[in-house]
């Protein structure tokens, strides 16, 4: 936890603040119960009543400094505590938007947004507390006992039984309660996950009458998760009551005895009261330090998720010094030699994958389910890295080029077509954030989306669900294609991005891409052999290797894996 307190620096000064009124707020604490005794032994005892005045005029006026000093301090501790969260969230979010995609497999969804929310949410609330406490429960405590010392020493005694008693009780709790909070944390990443699984793929779920078992699997996950913190909550209401009676057995022992010792002569009726006070201040202190030190261990185990993302380091990052291509951007790819394998496969997705696709060329991929279509052009906005050989744009090694300038080439249609929530606009300008009206209405009609977005309310400023769920799977992908084009990139990528589409669409969406990437490079991943018959050059994959290139004409005559896909598409008269 010690490694996130550097996200307090920028609030130093508020948590110095802080610390001096917390100790100001403490020092009222202690003087009011010696000027109530000096009220009590002098005034009432001798019916002073100007020295009462005066006495108590004092009091109120600490009182109101104190109450002034703890209500002051308790607002900037929120602030502090609100906007600690708030730069721990938007630090996490940064750190994980520079993952790539093996981080993000490692650490899973559902638990990053579980770290990113209730994680964070449980250390700004221990903050709050530290920040009121830390300074003003261990002043209070020590001031007490050196207050209640100096009125009465043999009556101090009854601390001596109650300072271990509480102390022993808060070790015991925070011994039970830490594994506990461990495995809240990780019920809480399940309950998160059935749930996210459950809302995204809810359409699945009632295609096959799942719902019943969904609805077993997320009450399973609850009832794991209620029954923990049930016996956290067990662990924590045992404390508080054992903590009070312990408080109110010292009151009664100090009335006791005090009692006795003024009926000998041996302590005023001033003294008393003030002691029984400075015994109040000590037990309370006592009881928040322990409750912070309850507290402090779920904080701990949030902090621990905390710092296992914060430590991950990228495994793809930007090479120092980054190295530009030379001339003109033209979109050359060079693929030489490249083999990659996921962590953990024993055996490699891509090996010995070498060819070059030109500007103003269309290289169609296609091969079975499972060749390694997707993941070859994956590698190219180096989403992944190869794990052998080397991929160059323009001469350069993608490895050597910074990411941003990389991308910023490439046009990326994916297999599966994502929409945020916003409007049409927003998501084709997407693609690229200064384009005007009439390049979104152009870039749309290119896609073949004009006819859809103008049926819809609103046109262009019609609202888009989360994930583009009130579209159809072809007007998804669409608008996917259009928010590409908008980009106008030298390198296009279109993964699988016409299966959705009728063959008359397709038709007519490919004629008008020919027009509108005429001088890019063009990478298209198709199952349907009539998508890329015209392309200039046709990758053959099979387990991951190149079972033939060349044009679909070539192809037929020298490929037999192609010859196969093809006549499984099409009719013997319809290949030529």
């Amino acid at each position: 936890m010690l490694k996130l307190l550097r996200y307090l620096k920028p609030y130093s000064a508020s948590v110095a603040a802080v610390f001096g009124l917390t100790f100001l707020h403490s020092i009222a604490e202690l003087l009011l119960p010696t000027l109530l005794a000096a009220i009590v032994d002098t005034g009432i005892v001798n019916g002073n009543v100007p020295y009462i005045l005066q006495r108590g005029g004092i009091m109120l006026l600490v009182a109101l400094g104190g109450a002034a000093c703890i209500i002051t301090g308790n607002y900037l501790s929120s602030r502090v505590a609100l906007g600690f969260g708030a730069d721990l969230r938007s630090s996490i979010f940064e750190h994980v938007e520079s993952f790539s995609l093996p981080e993000f497999d490692r650490i899973g969804t559902a638990s990053l947004i579980t770290r990113t929310t209730n994680d964070i949410t449980q250390i700004q609330m221990v903050a709050v507390i530290v920040l009121r406490m830390m300074i003003g429960a261990p002043l209070m405590c020590i001031g007490g006992i050196i207050m209640a010392l100096s009125r009465d020493v043999q009556l101090s005694k009854v601390l001596l039984v109650i300072i271990p008693f509480l102390g022993l009780a808060a070790t015991f709790a925070a011994s039970r309660v830490i594994p506990l909070f461990r495995t809240m944390q990780r019920k809480l990443d399940r309950l998160n996950l059935v749930l996210r699984e459950n809302l995204t793929g809810i359409r699945v779920v009632r295609a096959f009458n799942r719902t019943q078992q969904e609805q077993k699997r997320f009450d399973r996950a609850n009832e794991e998760l209620t029954a923990t913190a049930i016996k956290v909550n067990k662990i924590m209401a045992a404390i508080m009551p054992a903590m009070m009676i312990s408080l109110n057995f010292t009151a009664i022992a100090v009335i006791w005895f005090g009692g006795l010792r003024i009926d000998a002569g041996q302590m005023q009726l001033g003294d008393l009261i003030a002691f029984l006070q400075y015994i109040m201040l000590i037990m309370f202190s006592l009881i928040m330090v322990s409750m912070m030190f309850i507290m402090l261990p779920r904080a701990s185990v949030s902090a621990d998720r905390i710092n296992e993302v914060l430590a991950i380091v990228p495994g793809i990052t930007d090479p120092a010094p980054a190295v530009t291509a030379k001339g003109a951007a033209k979109g050359l790819v060079e693929l030489k030699e490249v083999a990659f394998s996921y962590p953990g496969a024993e055996q490699p997705v891509l090996s010995g994958i070498t060819f070059s696709a030109a500007p103003g060329e269309v290289t169609a991929i296609i091969g079975g389910t499972g060749s390694g279509k997707t993941t070859l052009v994956n590698l190219l906005p180096r989403f992944y890295d190869v794990s052998s050989g080397a991929i160059c744009i323009d001469g350069v090694d993608l490895r050597q080029m910074a990411q941003a300038e990389l991308r910023a080439k490439i046009g990326l249609v994916p297999q599966k077509a994502f929409l945020f929530s916003g409007s049409v606009a927003d998501n084709i300008r997407f693609g690229f954030e200064e384009a005007t009206d009439e390049e979104i209405r152009k870039a749309a009609a290119i896609a073949q989306a004009g006819g859809f977005i103008a049926e819809l309310p609103g046109g262009f400023d019609a609202p888009i669900a989360q994930g583009g769920a009130n579209l159809s799977g072809g007007q998804k992908q669409r608008l996917a294609i259009a928010r590409a084009l908008v980009r106008r990139p030298r390198i296009f990528i279109f993964d699988d991005s016409f299966s959705a589409l009728d063959f008359k669409t397709d038709a007519r969406l490919r004629a008008a891409l020919k027009e509108e990437t005429g001088a890019a490079t063009v990478f298209i991943v198709a199952q349907r052999v009539s998508t890329i018959m015209d392309a200039d050059r046709i990758v053959v994959l099979e387990s991951g290797k190149i079972a033939g290139m060349g044009t679909h004409k070539e192809l037929l005559n020298s490929c037999p894996v192609y010859r196969e896909i093809v006549l499984s598409q099409l009719a013997e008269e319809e290949i030529a």
